[in-house]
C-alpha cells in the first residue's frame, strides 16, 4: 500500500496502479493514478 497526496482532491490517497520509477538524479519514486478523481499522483521514495 503506497500513499501519495492528490493535489486535486487535497488529501492522502492510495496510489492506483503504482509503478516504481528512477528519476534523473537517481532517486526512486512511485507514480500512479488517484482512485477518486483519476489525476496522476507522484511520491518520491528515496535513494536508489
Amino acid at each position: 500500500m503506497v500513499e501519495a497526496r492528490c493535489m486535486k482532491c487535497k488529501k492522502q490517497v492510495e496510489i492506483k496502479n503504482p509503478e516504481e520509477v528512477v528519476m534523473k538524479n537517481k532517486m526512486k519514486a512511485m507514480k500512479g493514478v488517484c482512485p477518486i478523481c483519476g489525476t496522476k499522483v507522484f511520491r518520491i521514495i528515496g535513494k536508489a
